[in-house]
Formats: C-alpha cells, sequence, structure tokens
C-alpha cells in the first residue's frame, strides 16, 4: 500500500475536519431526484441501478465502492465496484478494508452495553467514577457530571476534539445531559474508563467480546498484517486540496516500535503509548504525534473493516431469534435503538451509538455516518422492524453524493437525515 504524507497534521486536527457527516450533518447532494418505488423489499440494489453506479463513481471521484445488505438479520448479499488503490489498481474485492471512520462509535456502544450487562459499566454512573485521566481541566466542575449515557448519546458537553491535546485540557462547551453536542473526545475517555475496568486494549476487547463471536475477524481498530495488505487507499473530492491518508499513514510508522517491542499494536494501551511517544516523534514528520492518544486505537474512528464485516455487525443490533450468550441482552438492545434525545422533534433522535429516524408511526431506522480526512465516507443504516440492513463504504472524499443515491435506490427511501 502507497500512504504519501501531504503537508503533516496532527490527527486530532485532520478528525476535527472531518468530522460532519458522522454527527446527522449529512451534506444533502444538488438537484437530487426523488427516490425510486421499490417492487422488491430487500435493500439488495437492481441490477439496472449497478449498471449506473460507475457512472456515478466518476461524477464524484470515488475509485472504489462496497455495498452490504442484511436482509432478515442476516447476510444477505456483498459486492465491490471500483478499485481499492488508484495507483497499483487493485479491484474493491471481499478482502478489501475500509476505513469505516465514525462508523466505529456504533460498534464501540455495543462494547460499552456488553460491558453494562455484564455489571462492569452503568449507564448513568459519572465517568470520573470509573477514571478521571489526566488530560481533563482541573477547574471544570461540569466534568464530574459526563455519564456514561451522556457518551453515547452525544449529550456530554464535551467538543468533538481538541486541536492541541498536547496543550490543551480538555473541558465542557456546553452543560452535560441538555442537549446533543456531538464529540469524539468523550468516546475517547470512555475509551480510557473501558481500558481501567477491562485492563484491556480496546483491540482486545473488541476481538474477544465481537469481532471473532460474530464472525469479523478481518476487523481491527489498530493495524495488523492484514489490514496493511488490504486497506484502501482515498483520494480527496475533485477539487479539494490533498491532506494526509490518516491512520493510513500513521500506523506502518508505528509498527516497527511494536515490533521492538514485543508486543503488537492491537494490544497497546494508555501506558505503552506514553512510554512508546518519544520514539514515534523521531520517527515521524514533526507535528504527527503530539500526545499518547495519536498511538492508540481511537474508538471514535479507527475502525477498519470490509463492509461485509460491518453488516454482520449491524445484523446483531436487530432482533434476533435466537440470542447468544455474547450477544447484548434484548432489552438491552431495544434501549440502544430507543430515542434518548430529540435532533428534530417527530422525526429524528439520538439513540446509544446510533441516529434513529422515524420511517413511520411505528418504526424507526438506525443510521450512522463517517467522514475521515476527507477521503473517505461511510454510511449504514438499519430498519430493526424487518431485519434489514445496508453499508456503503467508499475511498473517495466525494462518496457522500454516492452512497445517497444507494441508499435511495435501494430502500427506495428518501432520508431526511439526508438534508441536514
Amino acid at each position: 500500500m502507497h500512504a504519501t504524507v501531504v503537508d503533516p497534521i496532527h490527527r486530532r486536527r485532520f478528525l476535527a475536519a472531518a468530522a460532519g457527516s458522522a454527527a446527522l450533518t449529512l451534506l444533502p447532494v444538488a438537484g437530487r431526484a426523488a427516490a425510486p418505488a421499490r417492487d422488491d423489499p430487500r435493500w439488495i440494489p437492481s441490477d439496472a441501478f449497478l449498471a449506473t453506479l460507475p457512472e456515478w463513481m466518476r461524477a464524484f471521484g470515488v475509485p472504489g465502492v462496497a455495498i452490504a445488505v442484511v436482509e432478515q438479520g442476516e447476510l444477505a448479499w456483498h459486492r465491490g465496484f471500483g478499485v481499492a488503490d488508484l495507483e497499483s489498481g487493485a479491484p474493491v474485492d471481499a478482502d478489501s478494508v475500509f476505513e469505516c471512520a465514525s462508523l466505529s462509535k456504533p460498534v464501540f456502544a455495543y462494547l460499552v452495553l456488553q460491558l453494562v450487562d455484564a455489571g462492569a459499566l452503568q449507564l448513568d454512573r459519572p465517568l470520573v467514577d470509573y477514571h478521571r485521566p489526566d488530560f481533563l481541566a482541573d477547574d471544570d466542575p461540569q466534568l464530574a457530571r459526563i455519564t456514561v449515557r451522556d457518551v453515547l448519546r452525544h449529550s456530554s458537553g464535551l467538543p468533538d476534539w481538541r486541536a492541541y491535546p498536547d496543550s490543551d485540557p480538555l473541558r465542557t462547551v456546553a452543560t452535560p445531559g441538555q442537549r446533543v453536542n456531538y464529540s469524539g473526545e468523550a468516546f475517547f475517555w470512555l475509551q480510557r474508563v473501558v481500558e481501567t475496568v477491562t485492563g484491556q486494549s480496546l483491540d482486545q476487547l473488541a476481538r474477544q467480546r465481537l469481532f471473532v463471536p460474530a464472525g469479523m475477524q478481518a476487523s481491527t481498530y489498530t493495524w495488523n498484517a492484514h489490514a496493511a495488505r488490504h486497506s484502501v487507499v482515498g483520494v480527496p473530492a475533485p477539487g479539494a486540496r490533498p491532506g494526509v491518508q490518516t491512520f493510513g499513514a500513521q500506523w506502518p510508522l508505528l509498527q516497527p516500535l511494536a515490533e521492538a517491542r514485543g508486543k503488537p499494536l492491537s494490544d497497546w494501551t494508555w501506558d505503552d503509548a506514553v512510554q512508546a511517544l518519544p520514539q514515534a516523534q523521531a520517527a515521524a514528520p514533526a507535528g504527527m504525534f503530539v500526545w499518547p492518544g495519536d498511538l492508540l486505537a481511537n474508538a471514535a474512528a479507527s475502525l477498519r473493516s470490509p463492509v461485509q464485516d460491518y453488516a454482520r455487525f449491524i445484523a446483531h443490533v436487530m432482533r434476533r431469534p435466537a440470542r447468544q450468550d455474547w450477544e447484548i441482552a434484548e432489552a438491552t438492545r431495544q434501549a440502544m435503538l430507543a430515542p434518548q434525545l430529540a435532533v428534530r422533534p417527530g422525526w429524528l433522535d439520538k439513540g446509544l451509538g446510533w441516529n434513529l429516524e422515524r420511517v413511520d408511526a411505528g418504526n424507526r431506522w438506525f443510521f450512522h455516518g463517517g467522514s475521515n480526512a476527507g477521503r473517505y465516507k461511510t454510511f449504514a443504516v438499519g430498519d430493526p422492524q424487518h431485519g434489514r440492513g445496508l453499508v456503503v463504504m467508499t475511498n473517495g472524499g466525494g462518496g457522500t453524493g454516492v452512497y445517497q443515491r444507494i441508499v435511495r435506490a435501494a430502500t427506495g427511501r428518501d432520508m431526511l437525515a439526508f438534508d441536514l
């Protein structure tokens, strides 16, 4: 894989620049057509639409797309289109690993709810009761009010990302628990809490509790040999200024350090990152690694996954006739998809880790979008009442226009979220 760093930049700054589509600000496409009528209730895109997909990909400057469909609560269909890497010409296939961007958050929310079911965490207990990291501001009493629930429904009152985490303490920008305030920082703090209560790194926990039992073995929050071989390479939207390749540029620089330490990146905890930071700074362009958080998995943004792995995950967000012991309890699953805070009353709400859109009086779809570094655009949506789901991953900064058309063609619905 070829990962070229252009104009080195700190990870938190490009995460802040890429956060838009993740928070119910999914950009509309000018002059879009109404959603087509659908005779087939399944969400597998029609052959007629798929024949037009390469044209839309060219129009929006998207080299590669992967689509997966869940039907009756199971992975039913998946396909790749275009190329994973413009330089090599490698096609998008079943092994292609995409940056999931903010689709990382619902997966982490599921892990947190597993710990709630196990009694290791409580939804309405303050995070400071579990772990108070040293990067919190000392003069902000509101930090002590932020609960696990606040993080998962984005009511923590914390900013999305600090531009300078090495020098700026984390403090609230709004009163916790009152309104939606989208925050990656809150997810990273909760990640530190999870590490404290389990003694495991994020990726260790995810492999044990979700990736292996759900058949998501090719997924990782960090970097490994499979990700190095199969990760797609993103491109900016047409006319956009090239930036860094986000995690794809940074993880390979950390891999030799992990090998020298005899501990894979997937097992690194905060203490490992603290110890390795000086070597990482010496090995990287200036400004790439400025604090230990830059060396770790990131619950808010760093998940890498093939599209069918993510579809297997959302299948476990549906009601299942025979729940396995490792899955969240049915009552917990219902709570995950229950409205927590209104975004647009009567239409859009925050759940626990998911956004919710009302489609009729008795049903809400869950969904989330993602954007990393202006190069990777992703979207997932599920209809829990009918056990249907759709995941679209792209390696182009113009991918929003592509995935919106795929969602319309597959579901027959023009989502309100696309207008916010």
